[in-house]
């Protein structure tokens, strides 16, 4: 089956075949490292994530770049009101969103550019729109003409007078139109800056991407992807500016945007004020469940975030981990089976996915055949390896965050609550389940022994 995906630019699943067969090209619009980043920040990265490791495993290659904004405006200011300089403020969270997407099982990506050590190559960049007419200098500022390309609008479906009235631009009287955008804009004393034709001044946030991408990927890059809040303004400018700084070559071939996370009935913004933080929700809840409610809904789609959302993934997770321990006397390899590769293939249907998981977990519940078994623990090892799930042992999984000496305990009243029950001291039994409970350990009676977890 060949890959399929949904193309924002042309509004239909295309069959995507990359430039280079050995090695496509993708880039991931990254975060503005001025404070920590949202549960909704996360999908995109994880959900990518698989489709890079699929690209990988399609054509044995893989050249993926997510940039880090660390020239910013917001930058600026979380810095004046610290009074702290702005290396203090994207330091600190360029590491905390490494760590929280390594939390998430991220992998990182093949190429992490920071904005502040590509400034030469967006000056060059701007230069190159200058001469082809395309932008000029005005106070200091230098603006992208939009008039001077005629299709810009096409990624969006907007034409220019529409997105004038939906969209949040700044009146300047340096602009000729309303619409042009900044690729650069003079700096103060007390802000960073740079050395430039223009003065000393910084980039504009959509420039800075354009010229990252073109730095590590080429003109023309297979894959571009993001959120669908990126389509407008920011990758319609890309777009722009990339065209026509490059003679018209094509940017992106591909453009995917994943859908917006929505929280108490409305889109998870900072602005809003009704976000989730990454840094917060990994130390309050088994990471891999977080990682698992992000890959429940199809990329495409708006994905509810909850409490129960995430209870809900801990405890599909908890049977699947189950299964993997009652499957321990099987040796197996991880297999990819080629259902779960045909649903990550038809447009990265991650439900469709999760419910190949499913089917493979309970056929291996059923089986009794050693063959079967060890068959059957390989694909679920195989499914989990292609989602980024199920990669740790099943106790790690059911005992995450207690200590060696707990551990010791809790199995000590377990083993001492079996030996009551023999001895028929039911009174003792029950003591010590009810105890066991109000610790938040569950216990379980199977066949093969008596197992617990923390709920």
């Amino acid at each position: 089956m060949s890959l399929r995906l949904y193309n924002s630019l042309t509004r239909r699943v295309e069959a995507f075949a990359p430039l280079d067969p050995a090695c496509p090209t993708m880039y991931l619009c990254g975060p503005t490292v001025y404070n920590y980043v949202h549960i909704g920040n996360a999908r995109g990265p994880v959900l990518f994530d698989v489709l890079a490791a699929l690209l990988r495993r399609r054509h044995g290659a893989l050249k993926y770049a997510r940039n880090i904004t660390d020239v910013d405006d917001k930058i600026n200011a979380a810095a004046a009101a610290q009074g702290v300089p702005i290396s203090a403020i994207t330091d600190r969270f360029t590491a905390a969103y490494r760590e929280d997407m390594a939390a998430l099982g991220v992998t990182p990506q093949d190429i992490q550019p920071a904005a502040t050590t590509h400034v030469p190559q967006m000056i060059a960049m701007i230069e190159q729109l200058i001469e082809g007419g395309h932008a000029y200098a005005a106070e200091g500022h230098v603006l992208f003409a939009v008039a001077s390309f005629p299709a810009y609008g096409q990624l969006s479906r907007r034409d220019p007078e529409e997105m004038l009235a939906g969209a949040r631009v700044e009146v300047a009287p340096y602009k000729r139109d309303a619409g042009d955008f900044v690729l650069w804009k003079p700096s103060t004393p007390d802000l960073p800056g740079w050395d430039s034709p223009w003065g000393r001044g910084r980039p504009g946030w959509h420039i800075e991407c354009s010229a990252m991408a073109a730095a590590h990927l080429g003109e023309t890059i297979d894959i571009h992807a993001g959120g669908i809040d990126l389509q407008f303004p920011h990758h319609e400018n890309e777009v722009a500016q990339s065209q026509c700084a490059h003679g018209g070559k094509v940017f992106a071939r591909f453009w995917l945007h994943n859908g917006m996370l929505n929280f108490g009935g409305a889109k998870m913004s900072k602005s809003v004020g009704n976000i989730e933080r990454v840094h917060d929700l990994v130390r309050k809840h088994p990471p891999e469940a977080l990682r698992y409610a992000l890959l429940s809904a199809h990329y495409r789609q708006p994905l509810d975030w909850s409490d129960a959302l995430i209870e809900q993934s801990v405890r599909t997770l908890d049977r699947l981990y189950g299964t993997l321990r009652d499957l321990a006397d099987a040796d197996a390899a991880p297999a990819i089976p080629q259902t779960l590769e045909d649903a990550l293939e038809d447009d990265l249907n991650t439900p469709l996915a999760l419910s190949e998981v499913a089917r493979i977990a309970g056929e291996a519940r059923k089986a009794t055949d050693a063959g079967d078994r060890a068959r059957l623990k390989g694909e679920l090892l195989g499914a989990g390896l292609a989602l980024g799930l199920l990669q740790q042992a099943p106790e790690a999984w059911f005992n995450r965050g207690a200590s060696g000496e707990d551990d010791d305990r809790i199995q000590a009243l377990v083993e001492e609550r079996t030996a009551a029950k023999k001895a028929r001291d039911f009174a003792r039994a029950d003591a010590i389940r009810e105890q066991l409970a109000g610790e938040g350990i569950l216990l379980e009676d199977t066949p093969q022994g008596v197992r617990w977890k923390r709920a």
